[in-house]
């Protein structure tokens, strides 16, 4: 019999950390060091010893693999959308693993346009990515941003659709997205900070001239604040936007006139929040003025456009958050959220108004692509945990609705009548009742046998809709309850189920999610040997929260590119993204924030107790959260767990904070995941 091998242990180096008086001494600080040797030989060590403890499940990763790709449609293509005269599609091609992205002039039967082919784009690139394909009004041009490092920062360039010649001009370091004016020939995009990443200063580009002659439009020098720039629906306007956690600022521009003067909409007020939608002769303004919590609908004329000139015209709710609208020429489409479900309200300019109906609890539904002004036609996605993803047409005027696409399963086995959807509620420690949604095959029972995958972010008001996922099938069928978390700090149930999980609160998300796992067992769904919890980013630090708080109820763990180093990160100003999350996690140069930051940060808080079985991933390249927060949380982990319990760091040498690019490529990771839970159920194929 072979040897175990031993984990890897990297070096004590202590650096002392002093804020406020208060001196931490951090062991592994030197870890940070991207470019030294020592550290790349550090993850390597932790990628080997990964590889060989796991070394018996290679096959059936490989199996997993093969499952979950055999389930999706190889040769798919995206419902086409009409606009400006042109039918636009996406589809993937059998065995490639990038989208094609071409357009129909005037019918679907005329002939494909190949806009860009990624597969033949990303040849030479172990990492691609195209993102912001923007075309001009004229049809004729089209810019795009790519990206081959998995930074998030991409180059932009213009290609001609007719001639098929893409421009020399590459412009660097955006965000890929960009806005054409109406002249078709000045093209306005964002440029980020090379250092901290942020999207800081919006330029103007003249087609055919040097990218050194761009000129600079605005700069956004508040660094909580980013900046974004797009043209409304009605293409009247360009607008430049500014955001903060909790405040926004738009101006606006006739974009037949890009050469002239930007226009304050409404001046920034700390704690404001607007939005903008431009029809006939106003200003739609979905905001929380006059502490409208859940936010409310008003409008304005556009030649008056600060806030004293806002007029009412859907008022705030305490119990219904309102999303976001969508405006037609006859109607006006709201989307709103009650008791954590998804409403699509539809408002005619003449008639009733009147609600979609869906029947599940656990469903998701929203509006998608609709970029034609004059229409009856309103398209929007649904999907429930049993339900594949379908796209719908529905006639506003008839009320008739038209399945234009459902996503389709293949390898003949999936039946949705074999599984069960439920939505059940567990009672937090201080009496909050927070939302599980759930699926299982049917003839689950109740005897807390059954392996139960428990998923949850609870971070920056974004909301966790119940979805469907082929590739979850792998573990439904091999008996997990699969299981979403609706706990505080997400928006699932209004603004406040966000402003109670943030900053002095955020302990609550933590809570939650432990309050949460103790209803699943005392409900009989399962146990603490067959109980397992998964987060990403912000629900990786939910993940090293909990562990240090209830690791007892968990059989394992997977924390994904995890932000577990909390205190030093948001100390560090130079980091990407830091500045602009003092409204979500707290300033810690504040000595109030700090002392609460410190608290609960996972890294500060591991300590000399038994962890659960645990697979921490993470990518070199990660733009979002630095690898070195994952690799100094395995290596303090290593030196004070008191178990013999897995423990695992992977570490992805060339992607970043999404992972893999390719469409397949990505459900190697998630076949990793899944073979690291069912080998500790024992379940080997």
């Amino acid at each position: 019999m072979t040897d175990t091998p031993t984990p890897p242990k990297a070096a004590i180096k202590p650096t002392e950390l002093e804020k406020h008086g208060d001196v931490r001494v951090d062991n592994y600080y030197w870890l940070n060091e991207r470019e030294n040797p020592e550290v790349i030989a550090y993850l390597e060590k932790e990628n080997e010893y990964y590889e060989k403890m796991t070394e018996h499940t290679k096959e059936f990763r490989k199996d997993l693999y093969e499952e979950m790709k055999g389930r999706i449609k190889e040769d798919d293509s995206s419902v086409p959308y009409f606009y400006n005269g042109y039918y636009y599609i996406t589809r993937y091609e059998k065995g490639k693993d990038y989208p094609i992205y071409s357009r129909k002039k005037g019918s679907l039967d005329a002939k494909e346009e190949i806009m860009f082919d990624c597969n033949e784009m990303a040849k030479g690139h172990s990492y691609f990515k195209l993102n912001g394909i923007n075309v001009s009004e004229d049809n004729q041009w089209a810019a795009f941003g790519v990206d081959t490092v998995s930074r998030r920062q991409y180059t932009i360039q213009v290609k001609n659709l007719m001639t098929g010649e893409i421009k020399p001009a590459k412009i660097e370091n955006t965000t890929g997205g960009s806005t054409w004016a109406g002249d078709n020939k000045t093209l306005f995009y964002t440029r980020k900070d090379p250092v901290t990443l942020r999207s800081e200063k919006i330029y103007k580009h003249k087609l055919g001239e040097d990218v050194a002659k761009d000129e600079l439009v605005y700069h956004e020098k508040d660094d909580t604040f980013s900046t974004f720039v797009y043209k409304e629906k009605s293409k009247k306007y360009l607008v430049i936007g500014s955001q903060s956690t909790l405040t926004s600022e738009f101006r606006i521009l006739d974009a037949s006139k890009p050469d002239g003067e930007f226009k304050i909409f409404q001046p920034r007020v700390r704690g404001l929040e607007y939005g903008i939608s431009h029809y006939d002769d106003k200003f739609y303004v979905l905001t929380n003025k006059d502490e409208a919590t859940n936010f409310k609908l008003m409008q304005t004329p556009e030649s008056n456009t600060g806030k004293d000139n806002w007029v009412e015209v859907i008022p705030h709710r305490k119990d219904v958050l309102l999303e976001d609208i969508d405006i037609f020429k006859d109607y006006l489409v709201i989307s709103e959220r009650s008791n954590g479900l998804n409403k699509i309200r539809i408002r005619p300019s003449e008639g009733e108004e009147y609600y979609l109906p869906f029947e599940s609890e656990t469903y998701t539904a929203y509006t998608s692509s609709n970029p034609d002004f004059d229409t009856d036609v309103l398209r929007y996605s649904y999907q429930s945990m049993i339900t594949p993803s379908s796209v719908i047409d529905f006639n506003m005027k008839t009320r008739e609705k038209t399945v234009m696409k459902e996503q389709e399963i293949l390898g003949g086995k999936f039946d949705k009548n074999n599984y069960e959807e439920e939505r059940v509620w567990a009672t937090a420690e201080d009496g909050t009742k927070v939302p599980i949604s759930m699926v299982y095959r049917k003839g689950m029972e109740k005897d807390g046998e059954n392996p139960l995958l428990l998923y949850a972010y609870g971070s920056y008001g974004a909301s966790m809709d119940p979805y469907f996922s082929s590739v979850r099938l792998s573990l439904l069928d091999r008996g997990f309850i699969y299981a979403i978390a609706h706990i505080r700090g997400g928006e699932d149930l209004g603004r406040d189920w966000y402003e109670d999980g943030k900053l002095l609160k955020k302990k609550n998300t933590f809570t939650d999610f432990v309050d949460c796992s103790k209803f699943v067992i005392a409900e009989g769904y399962t146990s603490p040997k067959h109980l397992y919890a998964e987060g990403g980013s912000a629900g990786g630090l939910l993940m090293g929260a909990v562990v240090n708080m209830a690791p007892e109820l968990y059989n394992g763990v997977i924390a994904q590119v995890p932000f577990v180093d909390v205190v030093t990160t948001m100390l560090d100003d130079s980091i990407p993204l830091t500045t602009g999350e003092y409204d979500e996690w707290g300033n810690p140069n504040e000595k109030e924030y700090y002392d609460y930051m410190k608290s609960y940060s996972p890294y500060d808080n591991v300590k000399v107790q038994e962890y659960p079985n645990m697979l921490v991933t993470t990518g070199l390249h990660d733009s979002q959260v630095q690898y070195w927060e994952p690799a100094k949380w395995v290596a303090k982990l290593r030196v004070m767990k008191t178990d013999n319990n897995l423990l695992f760091l992977d570490t992805n040498m060339e992607a970043g904070h999404g992972g893999a690019s390719g469409r397949f490529e990505a459900l190697k990771e998630v076949a990793k995941e899944y073979a690291f839970l069912l080998d500790l159920e024992g379940i080997k194929k």
